[in-house]
């Protein structure tokens, strides 16, 4: 067997998670992803999946998808600079590109693999990153990676980060970055106010729209729809299609020379296998049906609505959210684990997050909401909130 000369610091550091409430624990799920689930082998109606759309198994999706495999197989075999760059590929970034009105997109195999190696390929020692406080694991990672230096600024707070800007002066690079959506407060980012600021200080901008792509917008174009920003201003946008999309990896989009420099020196995209050709095929159908289908984000704004609505009138401490990320801050770390067990109890799958995913005495609820959910299942999972925090109490 394997193991660590200090392997006991481990199971000490293990038992010490697991007394706090904080040890993480992996779920099986068998089927499809949706909103009615099979967890641990339990029937359960989740409100914790980011398939915000409802397209994880759609039909037209799956059909690409398996055409796809049936023409060229599963893998990639290689990289995408050698043999794994397929036309399926190039067609998806030439169709996002359009969709996004920027000069060019790069694919990557995941979300964090985009950031941290959007991050780390423009920025080195000597240049500057400033980071929204509540921005993505994977951001902050990019930056640590890089070299540059990192300076942070209070959340959403745009004068923290016009003082910031100009501590930094002495760094001739500076890239602002931040969520356009954030993970776990499910908030928008101020981009109009951010890319002024980029503007007036000769900053750079990028934006992580994972949990807005598809979403936000009258399209589905996420943040810089959202806000409505001016072609000659749009940041560096990375967006993952895991979420609203239903499918798996994630794109940047930027003018051309921030793009073909990533293909030069983005470490996660020279030196990792392409994903799979039929991924980005059934990726294609997924953009189709975002930009034809808007019903689907009206019918979730009103889901929004309804459980906002209901959570209010119940006097539930939700924060101000108008995504499909709804969070309902508890505090204590055990009572949340404990709600969230009644919840499941009856049937009910919400995401139960402590620190430190979030800040020291934040423990909250994290509860998604799906296109396919009814407004009957809202009405359920309000009643069993209800239920559930009272014995809590």
């Amino acid at each position: 067997m394997s193991s660590v000369p200090w392997s006991t610091a481990l199971a000490a550091t293990l038992a010490d998670k697991q007394t706090a409430g904080r040890y993480r624990r992996v779920r099986l799920r068998s089927g499809e992803q949706g909103v009615h689930i099979v967890l641990d082998g339990k029937a359960m109606l989740s409100f914790c999946s980011n398939d915000y759309l409802g397209l994880a198994a759609h039909p037209d999706i799956k059909k690409a998808f398996v055409a796809a495999v049936d023409k060229v197989g599963v893998g990639s075999g290689a990289a995408h600079l050698l043999s794994g760059h397929h036309t399926y590929h190039q067609q998806l970034e030439e169709a996002l590109a359009d969709f996004m009105g920027q000069q060019a997109v790069l694919l990557y195999s995941s979300g964090y693999q985009a950031n941290v190696g959007v991050i780390d390929g423009l920025m080195s020692r000597g240049d500057a990153i400033l980071q929204d406080k509540l921005n993505h694991a994977s951001l902050l990672d990019g930056g640590r990676l890089s070299d540059a230096s990192q300076w942070r600024y209070q959340h959403a707070d745009m004068a923290a980060l016009k003082r910031r800007l100009l501590q930094a002066t002495m760094h001739e690079r500076r890239l602002i970055v931040s969520d356009g959506v954030f993970s776990m407060d499910g908030d928008i980012a101020p981009l109009n106010e951010l890319t002024a600021l980029a503007s007036d200080h000769q900053a750079a901008l990028m934006v992580d729209d994972a949990h807005g792509f598809g979403i936000i917008g009258e399209h589905g174009r996420g943040s810089v729809e959202h806000w409505n920003i001016a072609s000659d201003r749009l940041p560096i946008v990375m967006a993952t299609f895991g979420k609203a999309m239903g499918t798996a990896g994630a794109f940047v989009a930027a003018d051309r020379d921030v793009i073909d420099t990533l293909i030069q020196q983005s470490r996660t995209f020279v030196y990792t296998t392409a994903q799979p050709a039929s991924i980005a095929a059934a990726t294609l159908a997924s953009l189709r049906l975002v930009q034809t289908e808007s019903w689907r984000r009206e019918r979730l704004q009103a889901l929004i609505q309804q459980f906002r609505h209901g959570a209010i009138e119940l006097g539930l401490r939700l924060l101000a959210s108008t995504t499909a990320i709804q969070p309902l801050v508890i505090g204590d770390d055990q009572q949340a684990l404990a709600i969230g067990q009644a919840l499941e109890a009856k049937g009910i799958l919400v995401g139960v997050v402590r620190p430190p995913t979030v800040p020291e005495g934040s423990a909250r609820l994290r509860i998604t909401l799906s296109v396919d959910h009814t407004e009957q299942e809202i009405q359920q999972l309000l009643d069993a909130l209800e239920a559930a925090i009272c014995t809590s109490l």
